[in-house]
């Protein structure tokens, strides 16, 4: 969307929340860091003059979107750009669970390895199920503790991933389980490939509900709610 949007001289900020130490460059002017609520948004809004918010953030940025819609509710216009979610297809051994709580729960009792691919902020909860082995994918190096994690180990990596490399690093790890949010989108979706080809289960954490606002899932409909025509696909380095 960054590189659609310069492509075509469209002004905008891109808006990241700063929880990673390297975020990957973008060619729009940039900004990081929390707005302070819905009145600190709203202050931004109108002290930069911003007509149109596209809510690009993570499906489980909940927080963030309910903020974006009662900030924009006035004056400007709003639309959410989202990665269709992940379905189950033929041969998926998929838990569906409706938040960390629940998919704490769905481990099994028992000792299992567990690849916890659920990022850095909600890996607290696990530290009560000592018994697993757990693998993180992480961007930034993990601390010395492991995030209080007895049994684990990180990776650090970027995506997108690849199949081939998410069936080596399952084998390799002799993972079990796959424990993961239904982020959607191709970047991540490596590992729930390789779970189905090993036939692993999978306990995966639904989408929290979101407040009503118009919803786009490709960046020519986004263009066209910004009445404009939308890059080649082919120019756009994705």
């Amino acid at each position: 969307m960054a590189n659609a949007l310069a492509q075509s001289a469209i002004d905008a900020v891109y808006s990241i929340a700063g929880r990673t130490a390297q975020p990957l460059g973008q060619p729009l002017a940039q900004r990081g860091g929390g707005f302070g609520g819905v009145a600190g948004l709203q202050a931004y809004l109108e002290s930069q003059s911003i007509t149109h918010v596209i809510d690009a953030t993570h499906p489980f940025a909940a927080q963030m979107s309910h903020n974006a819609v009662l900030a924009c509710a006035q004056t400007v216009k709003l639309m959410r750009f989202e990665r269709a979610p992940w379905q189950p297809q033929t041969g998926d051994l998929w838990r569906v669970v409706p938040d960390i709580e629940g998919a704490l729960a769905a481990l099994p009792e028992n000792s299992a390895r567990v690849f916890l691919a659920i990022g850095k902020q909600n890996l607290q909860p696990f530290t009560k199920k000592t018994q697993h082995f757990y693998l993180l994918r992480l961007v930034d190096p993990a601390p010395q503790d492991m995030f209080g994690l007895h049994k684990a180990h990180a990776i650090i990596a970027r995506g997108p991933f690849d199949i081939e490399g998410d069936l080596a690093l399952l084998r390799d790890h002799q993972i079990s389980h796959i424990l993961a949010k239904n982020a959607g989108g191709s970047g991540a979706c490596a590992k729930i490939e390789a779970a189905r080809l090993l036939g692993l289960p999978v306990i995966m954490i639904d989408r929290p509900s979101l407040p009503s606002a118009p919803i786009a899932y490709s960046i020519t409909e986004v263009f066209a709610w910004l009445g404009h025509q939308a890059p080649s696909v082919e120019n756009l380095g994705v």
